[in-house]
């Protein structure tokens, strides 16, 4: 009769469709049923007994799963807490309870069993913005997502918000390339400021951004791409068109010169947010044989454009990048860059020879197109080369306050019309003014449209006009 009861209790645990589980006083795994196993796509529960879920390194953040089995191991019972889990690259949504286990009164473990709710989620979350990038169609043209979608339903490849292809399905598809032989160039999109849309506008209007640019890529990339979710607000595209250093500087025009994609205000719950990105690039196989490789050459261009001052992409280049180390990046802060034009500057002995000395460096690590100097008599110097293009007649017209940004330089075409000219012709659309005090002015240009200057490079701008 035991042994008959104990086959039952099994056979009731093997139907059962939430995901069931046993542990001992350790958190280590001692059974699971059928559910859980298909679950997690494991043929036998020997790849986890005796291991606890750090091992399994199932969890983006393990801290709260911990917590909350240790809690039901000095006798506590949970009842459907939230949680998510890692399942082939995917995030899901689950909502799991647990009990402890006794025997002979004393606590030797607990039970558990958790649900799949991603799906519920999804559409409680997203409702009327939640969107779907791909079709079953449209992913079967590639050999990976062929074999993929025979055993893999759809919305188990796409990212739950955006509805481009999630993180790890989007790095397999890469390998899978790779593996093939198929020449590709790998991109990563950052959204600059995205924790600002977060902080001012609230978390769904930074959601509705990253839907609105997952979109955008997609869409601009259909036929030769795919586009995914790397994580948070960084975006991945997969192209298989661009090569060529040219076609790539093609394809990524057309992202950010279009005005469709970046660099553009858009409309979101009622307020208007202005977006842009930095990017980085590599190909396979030109700069890169593996897909670890690829993805350092890819990320070292990243955060060089995040260095340039953003809103910009970087071509991987190997006699550019190929020494550039990340970590000594991002040690250079505002004290590495603050030293380097305080050396620099200190050889000059007018302004303009300070000011010359610069410049070169203000080009160079940020981004800048143009700099140029308004000096006692208002003439406008362009530096280094010391070029008197014009004079300006009401400098207090473009420079109101000691550091004064201008995103519109259409603004100046009737109060200062020489240099609106000037500004024109070399493709301004962005610059930033510094007081010099008595000495004069200092001016940054860029062309990118509405740049998002950052507070280091207002900081440097302001150090440069206290050195003088």
């Amino acid at each position: 009769m035991e042994e008959m009861d104990k086959e039952i209790f099994e056979q009731i645990i093997d139907t059962s469709s939430d995901a069931l589980f046993w542990k001992d006083s350790q958190r280590r795994f001692v059974g699971v049923n059928k559910a859980f196993l298909d679950f997690y796509s494991f043929e036998s529960e020997d790849v986890l007994i005796g291991k606890n879920d750090e091992d399994m390194g199932w969890h983006s953040d393990p801290v709260p799963f911990m917590q909350d089995e240790l809690r039901v191991l000095s006798g506590e019972t949970t009842y459907k807490v939230q949680g998510k889990c890692i399942v082939r690259g995917l995030e899901r949504d689950i909502i799991a309870s647990k009990k402890p286990l006794y025997k002979d009164g004393k606590i030797v473990g607990l039970v558990g069993g958790f649900t799949d709710v991603t799906d519920l989620m999804r559409r409680k979350i997203g409702g009327k913005d939640s969107q779907i990038m791909y079709t079953v169609e449209q992913l079967r043209k590639y050999p990976y997502f062929d074999k993929l979608l025979d055993e893999t339903r759809i919305e188990e490849i796409l990212d739950s918000l955006t509805g481009i292809i999630s993180r790890g399905y989007m790095i397999d598809f890469a390998k899978s390339l790779i593996a093939r032989g198929t020449p590709f160039t790998f991109s990563i999109i950052d959204l600059d400021n995205f924790k600002y849309f977060n902080d001012t506008c609230g978390h769904h209007a930074g959601d509705l951004v990253l839907m609105y640019v997952a979109r955008s890529l997609a869409e601009y990339s259909y036929g030769f791409g795919i586009a995914g979710r790397f994580g948070g607000d960084e975006l991945l595209v997969i192209n298989l068109r661009d090569i060529t250093t040219e076609d790539k500087i093609k394809f990524f025009d057309g992202i950010y010169e279009g005005g469709d994609i970046l660099r553009r205000n858009v409309i979101l719950d009622g307020q208007q947010l202005f977006i842009t990105a930095t990017s980085g690039c590599a190909t396979f196989p030109e700069n890169a044989s593996s897909y670890n490789e690829l993805f350092s050459m890819t990320d070292k261009t990243l955060y060089r454009g995040k260095t340039k001052g953003r809103n910009c992409y970087v071509i991987y280049d190997e006699k550019k990048h190929a020494d550039i180390e990340i970590k000594n990046l991002a040690r250079r802060g505002i004290y590495s860059s603050m030293k380097l034009f305080a050396e620099s500057m200190v050889r000059g002995k007018s302004t303009y020879e300070k000011l010359s000395a610069a410049a070169p460096l203000l080009r160079g690590e940020y981004n800048i197109s143009e700099v140029y100097y308004i000096d006692d008599k208002n003439d406008l110097t362009l530096l280094p080369d010391g070029k008197v293009t014009c004079r300006i007649f009401n400098p207090s017209v473009i420079i109101q306050e000691d550091l004064t940004i201008i995103n519109d330089t259409e603004s100046l075409k009737d109060k200062e019309p020489f240099f609106y000219q000037i500004l024109k012709l070399k493709g301004t659309g962005s610059m930033i003014a510094v007081s010099l005090g008595d000495k004069g002015y200092m001016i940054c240009c860029v062309k990118n449209k509405q740049r998002l200057w950052q507070e280091d490079e207002c900081g440097i701008l302001y150090f440069i006009s206290q050195l003088l």
